[in-house]
């Protein structure tokens, strides 16, 4: 209810009431209105009381006492409760005495202290049910102010019960079914006119457009009420409500789409719905009330859409429907901000709509939020938002220009937020000229690299300086000033911090090690060691074992660090036992990094070809092994006919080949090229393994 008016309709009289919410007293607002409102007598203080804790409460779409007020005729006369005999009488005259005896009995509905005696008159609601079941057809108004009648009694828990037992909502249904195919006639009717008969049947057709969206409000309005239960909305739903429901979006009448869209705001948390209103393309429909002037109508639509925007496939539709820049243009809007921002969050979550922000002032707005909010506590939903669209690199220039970046690390540093540092940590990611920003701000990030300050907050700091892989800095110089080495080894042992902490620490190491210098420090502080035994502690952790593993990889590409590796280490080992992990990304980082040792040590050399060896022709070495064993000398491999798989003869018993650890070599020493296989294939890229 927050923003919006709602309306108190009493004695024909409209009282505006603003601001009413859950937390407003109900008995100073109730004597207010008495005072102000020289129509109400005061001795109707309590039912004014009454009437305004409904409206605090009721579930339904604010306003629609007030829409509602044009659905039925006005009279001169004034009915009284006393001649309700008379006004069911008229329901047997004529359509007009028929009209102008649901009309009065209409007004006695709208008082709520009517509706019990009126409920005590056995013959009213059915003389009234019957007159809408048999003649609804004939009259639109005669239809419109039965329906608005039994309304005042929807509005009622406890009356839901004595209008269903009329069997009312399911006559709307054929009434709205019924109401739909005739707009269709009128569409067709209209496109067949001449011109000079055009003119005078479109303002026929408006007349009655006019007069047929008020029973369609009224109608599903009813119906509103009445799906307060979910076995009665789920009947609907097997009418078909949504289909129809989505099918008169596309009216003009802006107090008819309020009640629509409201409907479907309810309707669309069961999955079901949510499906047919995809299927119906609901969403490209709303996309046409965004923006618009009636600011309950915009509020509800927009509602509506943070509902549909939890659906992956809605999203899309979202964005195919140009409303990513609509909603930019809300945030402007304080009464709209949050749900626009809602849906835009929503939105950002898929990595292939980020990009589509970049074209649109909603990152602007955003980073004048942002530092707007000075040194206040950042809504939720800002920051996060900000933090999805960080990660697109189009998206991370807009928001770097200017002054944007030193803004956001200012208070990063200044309020300690972890949010803002996550959001600048995704902006670091980026290659190009985005990175190069940070080379100014590296010191504060180091400087953030403390046991002081807290791990959430040490964690995004790692990070991103984790990502700055940038030729011009000098990392060795960043490490000696700020003292790191020693951060960095301690935070390696198991169980010193949280281990999303440590696994920071290791690819930070894993970074700095690019540079020789820096590889060089590590190694001699005593760091792979350290690493090692974290390796032990972490083997079921593949982003943990691949992190380390890409440490050792950058390690061996420097010579002074390649001889601790190889020579005073058993990390070549830990290698080979981590060349055929299950994990396709530890498999490639150890293949390329045991490549290199290869090559640089003859001893470790063989023992990683011998591995490769009988790692790739296990089965063979399998087979020969059995072929050994078995002492009849006859084949050992058959199918159910006796034959064997390879035949008689064996293929290792050809005496022109003979087996190496390099392969199927023929007598005169040359690689068979059918049987060569290459095991050095692939290149490890950095970033592959930076990035995560």
């Amino acid at each position: 209810l927050r923003g919006s008016d709602l309306y108190f309709l009493f004695y024909f009289s409209i009282i505006r009431l603003k601001s009413l919410n859950s937390n407003t007293d109900i008995s100073s607002l109730a004597q207010k209105v008495v005072e102000e409102c020289r129509l109400i007598h005061p001795s109707k203080l309590r039912e004014v009381e009454q009437l305004l804790f409904y409206l605090q409460h009721r579930k339904q779409s604010n306003g629609i006492e007030e829409l509602l007020c044009r659905c039925f005729l006005q009279l001169d006369e004034e009915a009284s409760i006393n001649n309700i005999d008379e006004y069911v009488e008229l329901l047997y005259e004529d359509i007009q005495e028929k009209i102008r005896g649901a009309t009065l009995i209409f007004q006695l509905a709208r008082n709520p202290d009517n509706l019990e005696e009126l409920i005590q008159n056995e013959t009213v609601l059915g003389a009234l049910a019957r007159v809408l079941r048999e003649e609804w057809k004939q009259s639109v108004d005669l239809a419109t102010t039965i329906i608005y009648i039994f309304f005042c009694f929807s509005s009622f828990s406890q009356f839901h019960g004595l209008v269903t037992h009329f069997k009312i909502g399911a006559l709307c249904m054929n009434i709205i079914e019924h109401e739909l195919k005739r707009y269709d006639l009128w569409q067709d009717e209209l496109q067949k006119k001449k011109k000079k008969e055009h003119e005078k049947s479109f303002r026929k057709y408006q007349s009655l457009l006019i007069k047929q969206e008020q029973l369609l409000t009224v109608a599903l309005c009813l119906l509103l009420n009445l799906a307060e239960d979910t076995r009665t909305e789920l009947k609907m739903r097997n009418k078909n409500i949504v289909h129809m429901l989505v099918k008169i979006l596309d009216r003009e009448d802006e107090e008819l789409l309020l009640v629509v869209i409201s409907f479907l705001k309810k309707l669309s948390i069961f999955l079901e719905n949510k499906n047919d209103m995809a299927e119906t393309f609901a969403v490209g429909k709303l996309a046409r009330l965004v923006p618009c002037e009636h600011e309950e109508l915009l509020s509800t639509t927009l509602r509506l859409l943070l509902n549909l925007s939890f659906d992956t496939s809605l999203r899309s539709q979202m964005v195919q429907a140009g409303l990513v820049p609509k909603l930019s243009s809300l945030l402007a809007d304080e009464g709209q901000r949050q749900l626009s921002m809602c849906i835009l969050y929503h939105i950002s979550m898929d990595d292939r709509f980020k990009s589509t922000f970049a074209d649109t002032d909603c990152i602007p707005q955003l980073m004048k939020m942002v530092f707007d909010c000075g040194e206040e506590k950042m809504d939720v939903e800002l920051i996060s938002l900000c933090i999805n669209l960080a990660a697109n690199k189009s998206n991370a220039q807009v928001i770097c220009e200017g002054t944007g970046l030193k803004m956001l690390m200012k208070r990063a540093v200044k309020m300690k937020d972890v949010l803002v540092m996550k959001m600048i940590r995704n902006l670091s990611q980026h290659n190009g000229p985005t990175k190069s920003l940070f080379l100014d701000h590296v010191g504060d990030l180091a400087a953030q690299i403390t046991e002081e300050e807290t791990e959430e907050f040490v964690i995004e700091c790692l990070g991103t300086l984790a990502n700055l892989t940038i030729p011009d800095l000098d990392w060795a110089l960043v490490l000696k000033e700020y003292n790191l080495v020693l951060y960095l080894k301690d935070r390696l042992k198991p169980g010193s911090a949280e281990d999303d902490l440590i696994l920071e620490v290791v690819i930070m190491i894993g970074t700095v090690s690019m540079d020789d210098s820096c590889a060089a420090m590590l190694a001699k502080s005593g760091i792979i060691p350290a690493l090692i035994e974290l390796l032990n502690a972490q083997q079921e952790d593949d982003e943990f074992v691949c992190q380390i593993v890409y440490v050792f990889y950058q390690m061996v590409f420097h010579k002074a660090t390649r001889d601790v590796i190889i020579k005073d280490t058993q990390a070549p080992a830990y290698l080979i036992d981590l060349m055929h992990d299950k994990n396709a990304e530890i498999r490639k980082v150890c293949d390329n990094t045991l490549d290199i040792i290869a090559e640089y040590d003859e001893e470790w050399g063989k023992k990683i070809q011998t591995e490769k060896f009988r790692w790739y022709n296990a089965q063979w070495l399998e087979m020969v092994e059995n072929r050994q064993m078995d002492e009849a000398g006859e084949p050992f491999l058959y199918e159910e006919d006796g034959e064997s798989f390879i035949g008689n003869r064996d293929i290792l018993e050809r005496p022109d080949l003979f087996y190496s650890a390099d392969g199927i070599i023929s007598a005169d020493a040359a690689i068979s090229p059918e049987f060569y296989t290459d095991f050095y294939s692939g290149e490890l890229t950095q970033t592959g393994y930076m990035s995560r």
